[in-house]
């Protein structure tokens, strides 16, 4: 049986009366390569924020390696690499820390 990675049950964010994300479910098993498709505007950008813990979901519930990113973030950092679309800095990260998540 394979173990989950990432998890979100009825993942929401909203951005005032604008909902990016409205209560998706997923689950990635380890060694599986999963995408996310659609239109612009569909809200993939926004859930990999909320899962590199660059942004709080709203609602739901978001796993990664069975951390929660609210709860979570520094140590689900520690195990994310991330390549940005634009140049971006974690603010909760040292300058070091920046450089090791993008180099991973």
């Amino acid at each position: 049986m394979m173990s989950s990675i990432i998890q979100a049950l009825n993942l929401t964010k909203k951005y005032g009366d604008l909902s990016a994300v409205d209560g998706i479910d997923f689950d990635i098993s380890k060694g599986e390569t999963f995408g996310f498709l659609g239109p612009n505007g569909a809200g993939k950008t926004t859930t990999m924020k909320m899962i590199y813990c660059f942004i709080e979901p709203t609602s739901g519930i978001l796993t990664v390696q069975d951390l929660h990113v609210i709860n979570d973030r520094r140590r689900i950092k520690s195990y994310l690499g991330v390549v940005p679309q634009d140049d971006s800095l974690d603010p909760d990260l040292t300058v070091y820390g920046n450089l090791i998540t993008y180099s991973r």
